[in-house]
């Protein structure tokens, strides 16, 4: 009988430890808590499952907890922006090039075991924007012509959210890089999904806004000009765990070549369908792999 135990519970323990390592193969996609993120997440997860992979898909996550679930191998791969990495996990503030913030993102993370893949051309970086009419009647299209109205007597409101207003590469140190000022009175602080409304409903004149979010195509707004690339750059790029990526390679070529489909006008049209057109992340995912022909 006892024997015929030790059987069953060999048995088990081997079932266990097949689950287990079911589970261990099963290769994890994580993302952050936002539209642009959810949509990331689900095409890498439905890229992979038409490519035979087994994959969990993890997201809805923060930003800090995301970061740290990969670095300690619960998370293999997601996609991050390049400032991120470089200001937020490193802690670097020095204004670079985009080629050499991600250079050194991709040199720093190596260290953790976080192999960093081609960036897209998607740059999720902080935009002031106008309403198309306006700017076009004024002739401002770049922030160097901003601040030449403002400083030229032109009073324009603007509406940001209050960590731009406050932090320390936000709204002051721009200024002081352009050579203006937003007088006191005509900044309007809000929340950062209530700028864009703010600015469509003409309560401003010029907004805060993300490069990529999808409300600038849908309420045709214009992106002034970074001309004095104020701005750090936030490319959006695949990162995998180094350890993951040598057990499947081609994880490599599959993530590179969705990283080669995504620029600014690409994730803004996505973002839209899902914030302005209210359809699912799942839909918009999966369409937009199908007409790549990636599925």
């Amino acid at each position: 009988m006892r024997k015929f135990l030790t059987l069953i519970s060999a048995a088990g323990l081997l079932i266990a430890g097949l689950c287990a390592s079911t589970a261990q193969a099963a290769i994890v996609v994580g993302g952050k808590n936002f539209t642009e993120q959810l949509l990331m997440a689900q095409m890498t997860t439905d890229l992979l499952k038409a490519k035979g992979y087994d994959v969990e898909k993890k997201d809805g996550m923060g930003s800090n907890v995301l970061r740290q679930a990969q670095v300690n191998g619960q998370v293999d791969v997601y996609w991050e922006y390049t400032g991120t990495s470089l200001v937020t996990y490193n802690h670097i503030s020095k204004r670079m090039s985009a080629k050499q913030t991600y250079e050194t993102v991709k040199k720093l993370d190596a260290k953790k075991g976080l192999v960093w893949l081609n960036p897209s051309k998607a740059n999720d970086t902080y935009a002031l924007v106008m309403r198309k009419p306006e700017a076009d009647k004024l002739g401002i299209h770049t922030i160097s012509q901003l601040a030449k109205a403002i400083n030229g007597g032109k009073h324009l409101t603007f509406a940001c959210n209050a960590e731009f207003y406050a932090r320390p590469d936000g709204l002051r140190p721009m200024e002081k890089a352009y050579g203006f000022r937003f007088p006191l009175s005509d900044i309007k602080r809000m929340d950062s999904g209530l700028t864009y409304q703010a600015l469509k409903e003409k309560q401003v004149d010029v907004a805060l806004a993300f490069a990529t979010d999808g409300r600038i195509p849908a309420f045709h707004f214009v992106v002034l000009k970074d001309d004095k690339e104020y701005f750090p750059n936030y490319a959006l790029a695949p990162v995998v765990r180094a350890d993951t990526l040598k057990k499947h390679p081609k994880l490599k070529e599959l993530l590179n070549g969705l990283s080669a489909k995504l620029d600014d006008d690409v994730m803004a049209k996505l973002n839209a369908e899902v914030e302005v057109n209210k359809e699912t992340v799942e839909k918009v995912a999966h369409d937009f792999l199908k007409s790549q022909g990636m599925i």
